[in-house]
């Protein structure tokens, strides 16, 4: 379980880094990364999961849905700031 926390604390970290830097914006902080990557993990999993692009895919595919999901949640928060 503790080895589980640790790999999607990793692949969180790095989607959400990558994400806010594909944003560009004002950074989140490591922890802020991490929390964006894991709940842009959850949300790109649910985009993706029924395209079959989610699963299975290794690590490698894990950041790239969590940094899909990272930038879909950066882009709505920000959406929802400005509104």
């Amino acid at each position: 379980m503790p080895s589980n926390l640790l790999y999607w604390l990793i692949v969180g970290g790095i989607g959400g880094w990558l994400a806010g830097h594909f944003m560009k914006g004002r950074g989140y902080g490591v922890v802020g990364d991490i929390i964006i990557g894991l709940i842009g993990g959850v949300i790109g999993g649910w985009l993706m999961g029924p395209l079959g692009l989610s699963s299975g895919g290794g690590m490698l595919m894990d950041i790239v849905v969590a940094f899909i999901g990272g930038v879909i949640l950066v882009f709505l928060a920000r959406t929802l700031s400005h509104a």
